[in-house]
């Protein structure tokens, strides 16, 4: 009896210390997940591409559960297809490319053509497609707007759709999770390649539901299949699927590093401040030389945000703004990620270093160029933020209440397109 007692007192213990540090004791899946690519070849789908020529939308990410490369599954199984081509997205085929440089064309080491959907165009060409019957779509996508790879989805199933080609979506997990449903809406004004869809910045849905959604909510109409996951929830952000992450860009390395692009990349965009890039730890830092840490930390702590810690951080960036200069500010700790609302912080971050630093802000929303502040507008989807930036006071708690209801009218509509 009295070991029966202890060992439920030990599981007791572990449960509440888990609990008690915001983290799932479920930390990974209680059931293997499969991906999109994993569920094609066991349910034989690949039947479907027999006598047909194949383009695959692939980079460094394309892999199934086991490590096993998209690429080299369908090259077993062409026996009864052709691979035709291959494309890719933004950053290259193997993920080399830092944002916003040009990928080029090239070829795979047995000549099948690489074809760069981030170099000379953005969309496949005629040229491109006129030897394809069905393009197979296998990225992992980050769960955020202004992350290309979704636009390069539609843009490939536009193309399709004018010249009847099959589009098969592989679908694969949002990172953040599928719940999250943060940000500001997209004014067509500024459609752009780095938000071309009226959603919100955080949208929490799975690169095969956004197929979906852009399928029927825009008119597309192509011919569209999406393979969807088995095993996937929607409360689950990538740690908790079990699965291996593969950096989807340079500066993507970690499993949750997504929600640190999606709570400091549009302050990156500002220019004001170090957001960890060219250090050690992409968009989960804040810090500038004018920056007081403890001073820095202790006001955003004092916002008593669910979900998240603000410790003081001392460091020097490699590269990029305020190069090989003493930066001081906040690394940004997640203590519970079903809490944590990453446009939130987002907007605390903007409100109190406004606040605190009401000069040094100033000045740096006056020197941004006009090529920069188009940017930073097309990101956050609209001129609003930028003009409350510059005109308003205190805009913490205004930006996160813009656009509510816009907000609440997309969740309805995106319910049609749920796959889980």
């Amino acid at each position: 009896m009295m070991k029966v007692f202890f060992l439920r007192l030990f599981r007791l213990s572990y449960l509440g210390l888990f609990f008690l540090s915001g983290m799932s004791p479920f930390l990974f899946s209680q059931e293997p997940i499969f991906l999109g690519v994993d569920t094609f070849f066991q349910e034989g789908k690949e039947d479907f591409l027999k006598g047909k020529r194949v383009g695959l939308v692939l980079n460094q990410t394309s892999y199934n559960r086991l490590l096993q490369e998209t690429y080299l599954l369908f090259k077993q199984k062409a026996q009864n297809f052709k691979i035709a081509a291959l494309f890719c997205p933004e950053h290259g085929i193997k993920g080399l490319e830092y944002a916003a440089e040009i990928v080029h064309d090239d070829k795979t080491h047995d000549g099948i053509p690489i074809y760069s959907l981030h170099g000379r165009v953005r969309r496949p060409t005629e040229a491109m497609l006129k030897s394809i019957d069905v393009l197979i779509f296998d990225l992992q996508e980050i769960g955020c707007r202004s992350y290309t790879y979704a636009t390069t989805l539609y843009y490939l199933m536009e193309e399709a759709a004018k010249r009847n080609i099959d589009v098969i979506v592989l679908d694969r997990p949002n990172p953040i999770n599928g719940e999250i449903v943060e940000g500001p809406m997209l004014d067509t004004k500024w459609r752009s390649f780095v938000g071309y869809i009226n959603i919100p910045y955080c949208h929490g849905m799975t690169i095969g539901e956004l197929a979906l959604f852009f399928n029927k909510e825009y008119g597309i109409g192509c011919r569209l299949q999406v393979i969807p996951m088995k095993g996937w929830k929607r409360w689950m952000n990538f740690k908790n699927t079990g699965l291996s992450w593969i950096p989807t860009s340079p500066n993507i390395p970690e499993a949750d590093t997504p929600y640190f692009y999606v709570t400091t990349g549009v302050l990156g965009e500002l220019g004001i401040v170090n957001i960890g890039i060219g250090f050690t730890q992409p968009f989960k830092l804040v810090g500038a030389p004018w920056i007081k840490a403890e001073v820095f930390a202790h006001h955003l702590n004092e916002q008593k945000l669910p979900g998240v810690k603000f410790i003081p951080y001392y460091y020097r960036p490699f590269f990029g703004l305020y190069k090989q200069e003493a930066c001081q500010g906040v690394k940004i700790v997640i203590t519970n990620y079903q809490t944590y609302r990453p446009v939130k912080v987002q907007s605390i971050l903007l409100g109190v270093l406004k606040t605190l630093y009401p000069s040094q802000f100033s000045d740096g929303l006056k020197a941004l160029s006009s090529e920069r502040r188009n940017m930073f507008c097309k990101i956050t989807g609209g001129e609003e933020i930028w003009n409350m930036l510059f005109s308003e006071k205190y805009v913490a708690w205004k930006l996160i209440k813009l656009q509510e209801e816009e907000r609440q009218a997309f969740l309805e509509t995106r319910q049609r397109y749920l796959l889980y």
